[in-house]
């Protein structure tokens, strides 16, 4: 297994490498419920289009684009999580994440994730502040963010178009320190 950069009790964070593009995460990324609450979901996906996503990514100094990894099983890459970019004056960086393997959702991944990912946008990247968004009716996720101390920062009504049509986006944020 690659070098771990966060270790959790269940699952691991390293560094997402174009070595991890291939026909299983092509397939999460053209699996209508793993891209059902992801903007990704508009766009067709291509194993060429993915690693060009990761190449640019990971060649940033201001983005975290991570693997999330199953530590009992050899840690099997189970799904993404992205931190960044850092916006360089404020501090700031948002965090997005993605469980691609369907026996890992609703398994606590996400959270534990978040929290690890958490923890390298104070240390890696400095980070002042970190935010997200889903859609509202992404409970889970958003249960997430709020197991791990973020705050609920409101509502942007009727910003997303989805399945049950016209919907709110949810906010969350977390301040990592208050001085910049």
């Amino acid at each position: 297994m690659t070098e771990l950069l966060a270790r959790g009790e269940r699952i691991g964070l390293r560094a997402l490498t174009v070595a991890d593009v291939g026909e299983l995460y092509l397939a999460w990324m053209r699996d209508p419920e793993v891209v059902r609450y992801l903007e990704a979901r508009f766009t067709e996906h291509t194993l060429e289009s993915l690693r060009d996503f990761v190449v640019t990514s990971t060649a940033r100094d201001d983005t975290l684009l991570l693997a999330i990894c199953a530590l009992a099983d050899d840690g099997r890459h189970i799904g993404n999580i992205k931190v960044g970019p850092l916006d360089p004056h404020h501090g700031t960086a948002d965090v997005g994440l993605l469980i691609g393997d369907g026996g890992w959702r609703g398994r606590g991944a996400g959270r534990e994730a978040i929290a690890l990912a958490t923890r390298l946008a104070a240390e890696e990247l400095g980070a002042r502040k970190l935010t997200a968004s889903c859609y509202s009716t992404h409970v889970k996720s958003g249960d997430a963010f709020l197991a791990n101390g973020w705050v609920d920062e409101g509502r942007r009504p009727a910003q997303f178009v989805g399945e049950a049509g016209v919907e709110d986006q949810w906010m969350f944020g977390l301040v990592l320190r208050s001085t910049p």
